[in-house]
């Protein structure tokens, strides 16, 4: 059995249901036997009743249905997808009357307090497309567990609070799979003393873990290594597996994983806890990576990297997910959640960690304007739509559908407002008591909180934190809004702030937040004012400080500042302070003044994109008079500016060129003119390429780089920079700017450069366009990651052939529906493409839901993922309305439709 169930009666899971588990596994033995035909496991589990379980019906929030556990006697076990063999308690063989057996679960009475389990199954990973539990890759085995894989290796208590000690013997032919790995140490490993041609290896984690952090992986597989050794003085073994062939794209995954594991032990105090640590990357995989307590399996799209193959950001992405992955080792596997509505605790907690260490790694400014573009351009639409969720949300049908971008990327928001309310000591005060307090142990945000406060001197019933925990209980994304008010008689200005929650499925009426608003006030010559406010004592905490913080915990405040002579410039939200919408009064020209004067970078670039989104969204208007509105020059001038002051810092030079993308205008109004901000958007594009032609051709030519490749910060400033001004250069579609592409493409020493230029001429009718598209594909076939840049450009394509071009490309040799990059690359790319995905004949659409259910057969997670575009779909017109709402029904029509995909489908049909 898998995720498919009646889709007329889904079962939703409560947060409310939570109790303790009425059994607990102390320790786990495996033994997975490991052959062409099947995989067999045999598992000793050592169980005991739980002496904390509140009745004899305690049950988890992972597996629906009324009386889950059963009578007081009996051990009820998660299974999927499973040929029991045999049972054994205490080493009694059971016999069929013995245990109750259904599709996914196995039911055992009359057991005494403590006892034996041992339980041998049978799997087939060869015919596992879902990716998840134990399956075949390239013909490697590998392991998916989390959210709820293990059910479908052995029957278990497939729940995050239910911690064991693991021993793991993995037993395989040597020659086909020479390499076995699991979670822990090896402490043996030989030949088969029985059957000649096999072998086996043993590994013991001496730490606690949930079954979700199981890992296994048997292959053909090469590695690099390296060592570290830790602050104390423990020396840890490194090693990196790929398939053979790739160990030359693995020194950059290395070298970020030594950088992460130094950076945790400088910022957080916390050392690596084992002798070794593997990661292994395979083609395979839903996600980019998961955790496994020692034995991390990637995708290879988060390991593999040369200039040659590699473009900028995906170094960057490396260097991050392997920090993420590592970070996990304290936050979520040292420390995990206590059930899944607890998921924010280890991911958005971790995703603020390698947040902060990219920030120190790189660019701080540019790294911030990049996680809040990611922010607004995925979380904030999934805030305002049917699928929205709180950070812990207190249902869900399918577990897996809440990897979502509110408890990852809000979710460390949330993290980053402790920071903010506390203070940098402060919350390193409560990082190391909730550490303390919680190693070994399976916890709730609530645990969280009272940690990091009660550290602090206060108390979780305290008000600003009591009303902190709104934030994870209330869905949508809060809108700030106000005006500033100079008095010139008084030296005061007065700045009254507002707050708003939008209402959201299940969730019509809101409270107001807590709120951090960091901010400064610009003078007249530019230069940040010192504030107080008024009836502040002299020598307060923040008194006279150029940026302070304040907290915003009602609908409507004013806060009064002291000494203000001339009127100022408020810079609101600095380092964006809190993940809200900004609706603050400023007219253009204080804007102007904010994007050359201010001093918090985020706030330069954030003017930009607001006065561009001004000047954007006035063109749409007036083309939907019949007319167009042009740029002012304040505007051009200001882009003049960015250009002269470029070489400061290129990477956020790049960054403040970059016009707000079509999904993010698309935001800014109750009703989506798909058509209308295209066309204005592009038009702004040929305006400053028009006005700025000879200031972006001398800023191209002068970050042109001939020297050996690297990948510092200035280095990748400098590429980004070059290629955001050919970009603009492209836009205006003449012979001199189509030629220096081309020559960009034909002599691009690195991926970067290629990649760049191959997408502007991908998106133009060039008569150079299909030869270069060839001659790419025909050069790095071989290269899977490559390829499927390749896929993107073409799917991300402005011509008016795109989907025709898509769908011709789902039968390309190099493309593949039951891999999740490929669809991710493809199909993925396609839907993000909001002119062509958004055609008012609604093709996009139905070619989406084609996809989809192709993809449900063979992989629900992946699937589901692809539905979620559909899901926003009544801020746009009618006509576009009717043909997403009939792709969408026909989706939730379709017979034996997984839970995954129905969660998603029919909440956005009711949202």
């Amino acid at each position: 059995m898998d995720s498919r169930q009646d889709t007329a009666t889904p079962h939703a899971i409560h947060l409310r249901d939570h109790t303790p588990p009425a059994w607990l596994i102390d320790t786990v033995d495996l033994h997975v036997d490991l052959r062409e035909e099947a995989a067999t496991v045999r598992a000793t589990l050592a169980v005991r009743r739980n002496p904390n379980a509140q009745g004899p019906n305690a049950q988890g929030p992972n597996t629906p249905g009324p009386n889950t556990q059963g009578p007081a006697t009996a051990l009820v076990l998660d299974g999927q997808e499973l040929e029991l063999l045999a049972v054994r308690v205490d080493n009694r063989l059971l016999g069929p009357d013995d245990y109750t057996l259904t599709p996914d679960r196995l039911t055992l009475t009359g057991l005494p307090d403590a006892a034996t389990v041992e339980i041998t199954t049978r799997t087939r990973p060869q015919d596992n497309t879902a990716l998840e539990g134990l399956y075949k890759s390239s013909g490697n085995y590998c392991t998916q567990c989390e959210a709820e894989g293990f059910r479908k290796i052995t029957y278990f208590l497939d729940r995050p609070d239910v911690m064991a000690r693991y021993t793991t013997t993995i037993e395989a032919e040597q020659a086909r799979y020479p390499v076995l790995l699991s979670n822990g140490n090896l402490t043996a490993s030989g030949a088969s003393a029985t059957e000649p041609g096999r072998h086996w290896a043993r590994w013991e984690d001496p730490w606690p873990k949930p079954c979700y952090l199981f890992a296994l992986v048997a292959g053909s597989l090469v590695h690099i290594e390296d060592r570290f050794t830790t602050r104390s003085g423990r020396a840890v073994t490194l090693r990196i597996y790929v398939e053979p062939g790739n160990e030359a794209k693995c020194g950059h995954a290395m070298e970020s994983l030594k950088k992460s594991m130094k950076w945790d032990e400088d910022v957080y105090g916390l050392e690596y806890d084992l002798d070794i640590f593997n990661i292994v990357a395979v083609s395979d995989f839903n996600m980019g990576a998961m955790e496994n307590k020692s034995l991390n399996v990637f995708n290879t799209k988060y390991i593999l990297a040369q200039p040659e193959t590699a473009t900028d950001t995906d170094f960057l992405g490396i260097e991050t997910v392997v920090a993420h992955e590592y970070f996990h080792n304290w936050t979520g596997n040292r420390v995990t959640c206590r059930d899944w509505f607890q998921l924010s605790l280890k991911e958005g907690l971790t995703v603020f960690r390698d947040q902060e260490f990219s920030a120190d790694m790189n660019s701080a400014p540019v790294k911030r304007i990049q996680d809040v573009q990611r922010l607004r351009q995925v979380q904030f639409i999934e805030d305002s739509g049917p699928t929205a969720h709180s950070v812990r949300p207190e249902s869900y049908i399918e577990i897996s559908n809440f990897y979502t971008p509110t408890v990852y990327e809000k979710g460390a928001e949330v993290l980053r407002l402790y920071r903010t309310l506390l203070g940098a000591a402060g919350y390193r005060k409560g990082i190391d008591l909730y550490f303390a307090r919680h190693d070994g142990q399976a916890v709730t945000t609530d645990d969280f909180l009272a940690a990091l406060v009660e550290a602090n001197g206060a108390q979780v019933t305290d008000p600003l934190w009591a009303q902190f925990q709104r934030w994870y209980t209330q869905a949508g994304t809060p809108t700030v809004s106000g005006e500033g008010r100079h008095d010139a008689a008084t030296g005061t200005y007065a700045l009254t702030l507002r707050q708003t929650v939008p209402a959201t499925p299940g969730q019509p009426d809101k409270l107001p937040m807590v709120i951090p608003v960091t901010l400064g006030l610009v003078g007249p010559d530019g230069r940040d004012l010192p504030l107080t406010l008024e009836g502040e004592p002299e020598g307060a905490t923040g008194a006279g400080a150029t940026t302070r913080t304040l907290a915003l915990t009602a609908a409507e405040q004013t806060f009064r500042f002291t000494g203000v002579a001339q009127p100022p410039v408020p810079s609101l939200l600095r380092g964006f302070s809190a993940p809200v919408r900004l609706a603050f009064t400023q007219d253009d020209a204080a804007l102007t003044f904010l994007m050359a004067h201010d001093s918090d970078p985020f706030n330069r670039w954030e003017a930009g994109q607001t006065l561009a989104t001004r000047l954007i969204l006035a063109d749409v208007d007036a083309r939907a008079q019949g007319g167009t509105a042009a740029p002012p020059q304040a505007y051009i001038d200001a882009t003049a500016q960015t250009l002269a002051r470029g070489g400061e810092d290129r990477a956020f030079a790049a960054l403040a060129l970059a016009l707000p993308t079509e999904a993010y205008l698309g935001q800014q109004r109750p009703l989506v003119d798909v058509d209308g901000i295209h066309a204005a958007r592009q038009a702004l594009r040929r305006a400053l390429a028009t006005a700025l032609n000879g200031a972006f051709l001398k800023t191209y030519d002068g970050n042109r780089t001939d020297g050996a490749f690297t990948i510092t910060p200035e280095a990748m400033g400098r590429r980004a920079l070059k290629n955001a001004a050919l970009a603009y250069l492209m836009a205006l579609d003449d012979a001199p700017a189509r030629a220096l592409c081309l020559a960009q493409y034909q002599g691009a020493a690195t991926m970067t450069d290629a990649i760049a230029a191959l997408a502007l001429i991908a998106d133009s009718d060039m008569a150079e366009r299909a030869d270069c598209l060839a001659h790419f594909a025909d050069r790095w076939k071989g290269e899977a990651l490559v390829m499927d840049k390749w896929f993107a450009v073409q799917a991300l394509s402005d011509r008016p052939d795109t989907l025709e071009r898509v769908r011709a490309l789902l039968d390309h040799p190099s493309f593949s529906i039951r891999n999740p990059n490929k669809v991710y690359a493809l199909v993925g790319s396609f839907a993000a493409n909001p002119s062509k995905f958004h055609a008012a004949d609604g093709a996009g659409y139905a070619f989406l839901a084609d996809t989809v259910l192709t993809l449900d057969k063979l992989n629900p997670q992946v699937a589901s993922r692809m539905v979620k575009p559909l899901a926003r779909w009544r801020p746009y017109d009618s006509i576009r309305q009717q043909h997403a709402r009939a792709a969408l029904e026909r989706i939730v029509g379709t017979a034996g439709l997984s839970r995954d995909v129905y969660e998603i489908a029919s909440k956005s049909l009711a949202g």
